[in-house]
């Protein structure tokens, strides 16, 4: 199984960013995926998920202004990230923690 990650930079305050997961050796809508993030120091969060069934969960700190979509055609998750703020800056990380799958992260960077 491998998770791509991709979609980070450099942004405003403000700003939005979409994050993609591009997934090969699963069929994504047949697993719980998420994005999770992590700051040096801190151990990695749940930012957003989707399970099998289409029911997403999101940290209260992103609700409203993150939205996770998942399309298997495609085989890719999405991260729409908007209304960026400062504190939003980490490396994301599509996975399933459940099944130990990792992808490798991508750096968002908000500025203020």
């Amino acid at each position: 199984v491998q998770l791509q990650a991709s979609g980070g930079g450099l942004v405003q305050t403000g700003g939005s960013l979409r994050l993609s997961c591009v997934a090969s050796g699963i069929i994504v809508s047949s697993y719980t995926l998420g994005w999770y993030r992590q700051v040096p120091g801190k151990q990695r969060e749940l930012v957003a998920s989707l399970t099998p069934e289409g029911i997403e969960t999101y940290d209260v700190s992103v609700k409203g202004r993150f939205s996770i979509s998942g399309d298997s055609s495609v085989n890719t998750v999405w991260l729409q990230m908007t209304s960026l703020q400062p504190e939003d800056t980490a490396a994301y990380y599509c996975g399933a923690p459940d099944m130990n799958w990792w992808g490798k992260g991508t750096q968002v960077t908000v500025s203020s």
